[in-house]
């Protein structure tokens, strides 16, 4: 369903990775690896057209993404390294948003209870701790509809359980024929599903 042919990208005049192909079908986890700096994120950046390639074709369902670019976008979460919290609004008000665009307007507190933050649901997002702002940042993945998650470092600033709950929705998100792509310095396991690498480092 998404496939990547010849991708190259760059930052600056340095070229970070050139002629990287891959394919991704439903039910599908992509672990991107490399060190710092090797291009993971760019990758992603470019993979959700805030930044352009050097060279290469990014497909969806068989057509290119330039093709049909609002269509695609329709179809992929993104969520960074940065949390993209509103610090002043709770995280109800900040998950409702997402919620709204997919339907779900009475889905933000349940999503926020299911992550475990119940409790801290409607406290200004800028007073929780990093492990808590990124809980609720992630929390969007139970609100959202759409199938192809892009991930920047999810795992980042969680504990076990936390890494637990969120492999155990990543799960749950291929059983239904989703496609996810992430970033991670840290192992991601799944009992039921299996995970594909892809090192950037020598490309």
């Amino acid at each position: 369903m998404l496939d990547v042919e010849k991708l190259a990208c760059t930052r600056g005049d340095r070229p970070l990775f050139r002629d990287l192909s891959f394919s991704l079908k439903p039910g599908e986890l992509l672990h991107l690896q490399g060190a710092n700096g090797s291009g993971k994120t760019t990758l992603l950046r470019t993979l959700c057209g805030l930044s352009r390639p050097a060279a290469g074709t990014i497909r969806w369902k068989g057509r290119s993404v330039q093709d049909d670019r609002a269509e695609f976008l329709s179809q992929l979460c993104y969520i960074g390294h940065p949390n993209a919290l509103h610090g002043d609004l709770t995280g109800c008000e900040n998950l409702d948003f997402e919620a709204c665009l997919n339907s779900a307007r009475s889905a933000a507190r349940t999503a926020l209870a299911e992550a475990g933050l119940g409790t801290v649901a409607s406290l200004p997002t800028k007073l929780l701790s990093q492990g808590q702002k990124r809980r609720t940042a992630l929390a969007r993945l139970r609100v959202t509809s759409q199938p192809l998650w892009i991930l920047d470092e999810p795992l980042t600033a969680l504990d076990r359980r936390s890494t637990e709950v969120l492999q155990e929705l990543f799960g749950q998100h291929l059983g239904r024929g989703g496609l996810i792509i992430l970033t991670s310095h840290q192992d991601v396991s799944l009992a039921d599903w299996p995970v594909l690498t892809l090192s950037l480092e020598g490309w």
